[in-house]
């Protein structure tokens, strides 16, 4: 059992930016699943043309964290976030002023340049300020805005959205973050004791280098099929649960602001419980949990509710379970002066494979009619443990290093 580091009032103040802050961006990603059905109909869109709307952030955020790795560690963690947390603020005005598909894309493409690097960012900083026995406990509570962003975000987006328009979630996202950035001027002190190590080298060789470090691409690799893991099956949660399970369009809200409340009140447990015990151990057992709820999820038929709530919950519980320790073992990889370039990669990595997971998972589920159920949910279901199996080696890969290093 390892002794339990507390954490000072400066390093909850950071905690608290970077959970805010991660909550509005995760926000701003996830309010746009809601707002599907309105956006197509008021911009007369295709679903293939919202699915590009969709995908244009993954990819833009995935592009921008190549480029961004290469100059991560010259400047001040503080200023970079400041920079980027107001690139995502001026992408999100954007997303609401828009008024046509190709001025949404656009949007959405500028959004995710600077959104999409927000996470390395807050997790060089967690890297930086918080010993490896308490990033457990730190990172449960950043994940919390996951959590939220699903109680609050989809309820919100349709009731607000409902009453006005679709825009109108966007305006209070910027609204939001407007708040977080203030915060962050006046609150959090200059991050910048990884200047004193970093040796002048060019940005791109200073990406370059950081790529060719055969102990970092195993960190690179256990995030990427992290993602793969965790997105194969998440697009098409909705047309699941309605099309083969049988529950209404009007109970999906309710599903998912349980299920995300649920998630809420354990990522505090599992950080502490990340920092009390092994973490790959942990990770482990959270990765049991989830396969065993996949198997029992792909295989549900027409049932109640109650029943797609609570395997929705184990399973989505299983995911986060896996995030927490995952990510704690991840930041503790990079040496000092590498850390801003190796989060950015990371980060970018995480995106790309995530829009991986959803083209595959396409090109596994089919259905005949929009009203008719999903075919091969469960192959897909099968290939998910295949990734997560991968993944367990990887991560056992990267706890050993790790444990060698510490």
């Amino acid at each position: 059992m390892k002794n339990k580091i507390p954490l000072s009032k400066n390093q909850w103040l950071v905690v608290a930016i970077l959970a805010l802050t991660q909550f509005t961006v995760v926000l701003d990603f996830m309010v746009m699943s809601p707002l599907g059905d309105l956006l197509m109909k008021d911009l007369k869109v295709q679903p293939t043309q919202f699915g590009i709307v969709v995908s244009s952030y993954a990819l833009a955020a995935g592009v921008s964290g190549f480029f961004t790795a290469g100059f991560a560690d010259r400047f001040d963690r503080k200023r970079l976030l400041v920079f980027f947390y107001s690139g995502f603020i001026i992408g999100t005005l954007f997303c609401g002023l828009a008024q046509s598909y190709y001025q949404l894309v656009g949007a959405r493409i500028f959004t995710g340049i600077f959104g999409g690097v927000m996470s390395s960012i807050s997790m060089a900083i967690v890297a930086d300020l918080f010993s490896l026995q308490q990033r457990g406990r730190v990172m449960g509570f950043i994940q919390m805005g996951f959590g939220l962003s699903q109680i609050l975000g989809i309820p919100i987006a349709l009731f607000i959205a409902g009453k006005s328009n679709w825009q109108m979630p966007f305006y209070l996202i910027v609204f939001l973050s407007l708040i977080m950035l203030t915060t962050i001027i006046f609150g959090l002190n200059p991050i910048g004791n990884h200047l004193k190590n970093n040796r002048e080298q060019s940005a791109f060789g200073h990406l370059l280098k950081t790529i060719q470090n055969r102990n970092y691409r195993i960190g690179f690799l256990a995030t990427a099929f992290m993602s793969l893991g965790g997105y194969l099956m998440m697009p098409w949660g909705s047309a699941f649960a309605v099309n083969n399970v049988g529950i209404t369009q009007e109970q999906l809200p309710l599903l998912f602001m349980i299920v995300g409340t649920s998630t809420f009140l354990i990522m505090p447990f599992i950080g502490w419980l990340a920092d009390k015990i092994n973490k790959f151990q942990l990770f482990m057992g959270a990765s049991l949990i989830m396969t065993l709820s996949v198997v029992i999820y792909v295989r549900l038929d027409q049932t109640s509710f109650l029943t797609l709530l609570l395997v929705n919950a184990l399973m989505m519980c299983g995911i986060m379970a896996r995030m927490v320790p995952s990510q704690a073992l991840t930041s503790a990889v990079p040496s000092l002066h590498d850390r801003g370039a190796f989060m950015s990669i990371n980060s970018s990595l995480q995106q790309i494979a995530g829009g991986i997971a959803a083209l595959i998972g396409g090109k596994i589920v089919w259905q005949a009619s929009p009203e008719s159920p999903l075919m091969n949910f469960r192959l897909l279901g099968w290939v998910v443990i295949c990734v997560i199996l991968i993944n367990i080696f990887l991560t056992h890969r990267v706890y050993k290093y790790v444990q060698s290093q510490t």
